[in-house]
């Protein structure tokens, strides 16, 4: 079974990402960033919102695509639907996995400067808000194709990503390999989907 160089690019780039973290897990510009995005009391609700509907959407999109496929009986939707839910699926999965494999602590753990909106005891990297944000998002512009699908979902998508960081929870490294996360999960899916079931036109 082949895996295309796209998906090969994708896997060494998390690869990449986890060892770099492990290795560099407080590089100074990380934190100044956090530092700068962070204020004393994060209380702005647009960046609250942002951050805390990222798994809510994430599970309600395929939930919902299935609800309009079966209402209207079409299989493709269903189809796409089991995709978006798979990628959601694959990207947990991996986040998870790196959480463990890397065990970084998140960033008021670390710095007391740093101010969180609430106290989370899970490790930073990667950041799973995000993943799953970014795995929503991917999943629907490959299944959609649509420019005005594609636009909003990435938009609130990167949304989450500053959001976690204003919030103190997340490094931009922890972002950045959670979209990388959840991209990766969504081609994946995409991969599957076209391989074993998708019907190939005679």
């Amino acid at each position: 079974m082949k895996i295309t160089s796209t998906y090969k690019s994708i896997l060494l780039t998390i690869s990449c990402f986890c060892f770099t973290a492990s290795g560099f897990a407080q590089a100074q510009w990380e934190v100044d960033f956090v530092r700068a995005a962070n204020p004393g009391y994060p209380n702005n609700n647009t960046w609250k919102a942002f951050s805390s509907t990222a798994k809510p959407i994430a599970v309600a999109v395929p939930l919902g695509m299935l609800a309009v496929s079966l209402i209207n009986k079409n299989k493709k939707s269903m189809q796409d639907a089991y995709e978006v839910a798979a990628s959601l699926a694959l990207a947990t999965i991996a986040t998870e996995g790196l959480k463990i494999i890397v065990n970084r602590p998140r960033p008021y753990e670390t710095y007391s400067d740093i101010y969180p909106d609430a106290v989370d005891n899970g490790q930073s990297f990667p950041s799973g808000h995000v993943s799953v944000a970014f795995s929503t998002a991917t999943s629907l512009t490959l299944t959609i194709k649509k420019w005005y699908v594609a636009v909003p979902a990435f938009a609130w998508a990167t949304g989450v990503g500053y959001s976690r960081m204003y919030l103190g929870q997340h490094y931009p490294s922890d972002v950045i390999a959670g979209a990388v996360t959840g991209a990766a999960g969504a081609y994946a899916a995409h991969w599957l989907n076209k391989k074993f079931f998708t019907r190939k036109k005679k």
